[in-house]
């Protein structure tokens, strides 16, 4: 995927379109450890797209097959 550079300025529904039409995930990772005691560790994935977005890149990777099963 390139990234496209423009001269013209964008509006902020601009963004905002753009960001819900293609996605945005942020992926973080942090420890805390002392005297090599780990003392916290967080992991943390944020989606930011669309539900139809979401879904369509999510059924491509197997997420959908478990949210569809009735629970038991």
């Amino acid at each position: 995927m390139a990234v496209e550079k423009t001269n013209s300025s964008s509006s902020l529904a601009e963004v905002i379109d753009r960001i819900l039409d293609k996605g945005i995930v942020v992926d973080a990772w942090a420890r805390v450890s002392l005297v090599g005691i780990e003392l916290l560790a967080i992991e943390a994935r944020v989606v930011i797209a669309s539900v139809e977005t979401y879904l369509k890149y999510a059924e491509a990777v197997g997420l959908t097959q478990s949210a569809a099963m009735p629970a038991a």
